[in-house]
């Protein structure tokens, strides 16, 4: 333990030696790291608008514009008898108030000669399985006075593919940015390895074993990589923060409520060991090709 301590002392005094080429460092570190961490919170952000557009999976049902009050009494049989789940009927009256009630809206209702709307049943099937529910709304169009019967939930699918691909997308990133994460450390700590040259042969010289060798530049990979993941993350809370307002203006401005939610402390700890998983592999890697020269 005595050994571990002096080694994190020996790292944290290197990198204090240095501040500029540490800043430096850091800064590459985390702006390698903000890149795919700022994809990840974006598709976050878009699945959590998906799971509150997709809660209830609905089928919407037009009548005819011309259908009677015997038609529309037939469908709510119809829709009984099928076991569809929960349904509300919707009149063309109150469809064309709610049309009018819409900004920019009033005098262009106004001026319709008559009612366009068709009356519609808004229906929340019992089972939400992908094949019910396309088999439900084929029985529906078959239906006798019937125009058209709307699938609400297809674009949630459309959605779910979008962020499949996205999150794809986003671990490719990451893994090109990872690399070039290994890579800054490997060339850093091979610079150590290269000026402590005489302190490394004097130090076998006198029975100093491999892992006590290598143990200060892991420290200091695995430091050095939190910190750029610390530092990561708090540019993505920043970017969060200025984006936060405009986002809710644009969601307001569609009738709705969004709030862009930044990375937590979680997110913030699970960066930071991630640069720190990143800057011990390339310590490894650099020390162990750059110390071949000394065996």
């Amino acid at each position: 333990m005595t050994q571990h301590g002096a080694a994190v002392e020996g790292a944290v005094r290197r990198l204090l030696a240095a501040p500029l080429n540490t800043l430096l460092s850091l800064l590459v570190i985390g702006i390698a790291l903000t890149l795919p961490a700022a994809g990840y919170v974006l598709l976050d952000n878009l699945r959590e608008v998906g799971k509150s557009a997709s809660g209830v999976q609905q089928i919407s049902l037009f009548m005819a514009v011309d259908a009677d009050r015997k038609a529309v009494a037939e469908i709510e049989s119809r829709l009984g008898q099928a076991g569809a789940g929960k349904w509300r009927f919707v009149p063309k009256e109150d469809a064309l108030k709610h049309l009018k009630g819409n900004e920019g809206m009033a005098e262009i209702v106004a001026s319709l000669p008559r009612n366009p709307l068709p009356d519609a049943f808004i229906v929340e099937p019992a089972d939400a399985a992908p094949e019910k529910l396309e088999a439900l709304r084929q029985t529906m169009a078959g239906w006798p006075r019937v125009a058209h019967v709307q699938l609400d939930s297809a674009w949630v699918k459309r959605f779910d593919a979008f962020l499949r691909l996205g999150k794809l997308a986003v671990t490719l990133l990451a893994a090109l940015f990872a690399a070039g994460l290994v890579a800054v450390t490997f060339n850093t700590i091979r610079l150590q390895v290269m000026a402590q040259a005489a302190e490394i042969e004097l130090a076998r010289l006198i029975g100093a074993t491999d892992a006590f060798i290598r143990r200060p530049f892991y420290y200091f990979g695995a430091l050095q990589g939190a910190l750029g993941g610390l530092l990561a993350a708090a540019l993505v809370a920043v970017a969060v923060r200025v984006l936060a307002g405009p986002v809710a203006e644009l969601a307001a401005l569609y009738g709705g409520a969004f709030i862009l939610r930044g990375p937590g402390l979680v997110d913030a700890g699970l960066l930071a060991g991630v640069g720190a998983v990143l800057g011990w592999l390339g310590a490894q890697l650099s020390v162990s090709l750059s110390l071949r020269r000394f065996g």
